[in-house]
């Protein structure tokens, strides 16, 4: 017979049992972070959006270079560094806002 204990029947160091815990609960706040930010870009990339309007009508002579939409209107800034704001239910120029050029 050996004086050497049996491996499994020694008590675990309470080091060891301290880095167990740490080990699984790193592992569930990693699991939750993970659920949380699929969920998260889940719902923000699914919200719908305002409708794009179908057709835009410029005044003579203006040409699009950039376009935006808030929750009752949109607006097109032209070459010519204007801003156009239409009204999103009639499609009706609401105000039209001429940008200065730099000095």
């Amino acid at each position: 017979m050996s004086d050497t204990p049996d491996p499994e029947k020694l008590p675990e160091p309470a080091n060891l049992r301290l880095l167990r815990r740490l080990v699984l609960v790193l592992m569930g706040v990693m699991i939750v972070g993970l659920v949380t930010l699929l969920g998260l870009l889940v719902i923000r990339l699914t919200t719908t959006r305002a409708p794009l309007p179908a057709e835009i009508t410029l005044p003579d002579g203006a040409t699009a270079t950039a376009f935006t939409q808030g929750s009752d209107w949109y607006a097109v800034v032209t070459r010519d560094d204007s801003i156009l704001i239409f009204d999103r239910a009639t499609g009706a120029l609401r105000q039209t806002l001429q940008i200065a050029p730099a000095p």
